[in-house]
């Protein structure tokens, strides 16, 4: 055997050192790994999800950005904005009134 490989000198872990340094990075490995999983299921999630509007848009033929440059478009999406805004404080007021 080599010298640096029997010698426990300064900076060198002992032999118990080295297999708890090595479950604690097994252990971060598996959590990694984990996290990677759930990361990657909500990416295929949503990518599924951005694949059946695209899909339903491609089958009625719809272009939205030729739709949102005609005219009117930007008074179309104001009202929308508006209509969500009206329907966000109605649930909010109910909320409240129920939480009472």
């Amino acid at each position: 055997m080599s010298a640096s490989r029997t010698s426990n000198g300064p900076g060198t872990p002992a032999p118990n050192g080295l297999e708890r340094e090595n479950e604690r990075l097994r252990a971060r490995i598996a959590d990694l790994e984990q996290e990677l999983l759930e990361v990657q299921t909500r990416a295929d999630a949503v990518v599924a999800t951005a694949q059946e509007r695209v899909y339903w848009l491609d089958r009625w033929h719809l272009d939205l950005n030729a739709l949102m440059e005609k005219p009117g478009a930007a008074e179309f999406r104001a009202g929308l904005r508006g209509i969500r805004w009206l329907v966000r404080r109605a649930r909010n007021m109910t909320r409240q009134i129920r939480a009472r």
